[in-house]
């Protein structure tokens, strides 16, 4: 995981922001070619300041269309296969007046189907797209969980019960397929925008950083335990890893 070549390639959904942009510098540091993704593209761009920049290919778009996933495999072919799949994009769910939840007995049909194809059916068919190709490099699925996919949140219902989705389908995949292995991480709480849109006008600075989550992850992939439902904080962070994430950082 940490030579300076590795002829390796990853797609990440959701790489503009937050745990996504984190964990595409790190891997490209490493040597790993990034395909990445982002619905707002004037922020995806800022990838480009990255150090390792030249290793990255930045697809503005979202995950829910058609033509965009077929982008982003024909960007995956043009580096020979894939090693890697990540699932980080997800949306919250609708608001409610000044707050970014809503309690499951206002919930309305256009906002369950607006959450579970982001969060649910968008990981699924792009999972299946990308299946032969992960198949073919014995790759790794990893979908960024939650622990909201497995305790009980009043006004998080919907966004919930998309990551318990999300880990279900994640893990049937690997069921099913004996040449891959599937983890779905809960990565803990983290400062990213996503959790300050979800608690507007709150301090959240004691929330780590997305950069201290990353090294975890780089652990739990190097040393790829059988597939399964993890928390990132299980797996001791790679000793190697923070000099790179710190400067993926600035």
């Amino acid at each position: 995981m940490t030579n300076e070549h590795t002829n390796k390639t990853a797609l990440i959904t959701g790489g503009s922001a937050g745990l996504g942009r984190a964990l595409v510098a790190a891997l490209s540091e490493q040597g790993w070619h990034v395909v990445t993704d982002g619905r707002d593209a004037e922020r995806l761009s800022t990838l480009d300041s990255l150090p390792a920049s030249d290793r990255i290919t930045a697809i503005p778009g979202d995950v829910t269309d058609a033509d965009h996933r077929d982008a982003l495999a024909a960007a995956v072919d043009a580096h020979g296969g894939l090693d890697l799949l990540v699932h980080n994009a997800s949306t919250l769910g609708p608001v409610s007046g000044e707050r970014r939840y809503r309690l499951l007995a206002d919930t309305t049909p256009e906002d369950l189907q607006h959450v579970w194809r982001h969060n649910v059916g968008a990981p699924l068919v792009l999972t299946g797209l990308m299946l032969p190709r992960l198949v073919a490099r014995r790759g790794v699925l990893l979908s960024i969980s939650s622990d909201a996919a497995v305790e009980h949140y009043g006004g998080w219902g919907l966004y919930s019960a998309s990551k318990a989705g999300l880990d279900h389908i994640t893990l049937t995949f690997a069921a099913e397929n004996d040449a891959i292995t599937a983890y779905a991480v809960d990565p803990g709480d983290m400062r990213t925008q996503m959790h300050q849109d979800w608690f507007p006008g709150e301090d959240i600075s004691d929330r780590p950083l997305p950069e201290t989550v990353v090294p975890h992850l780089l652990a739990l992939l190097a040393s790829r335990p059988p597939s399964g439902r993890y928390r990132a904080a299980d797996f001791p962070a790679l000793r190697a890893v923070p000099r790179v994430v710190e400067r993926a950082g600035a």
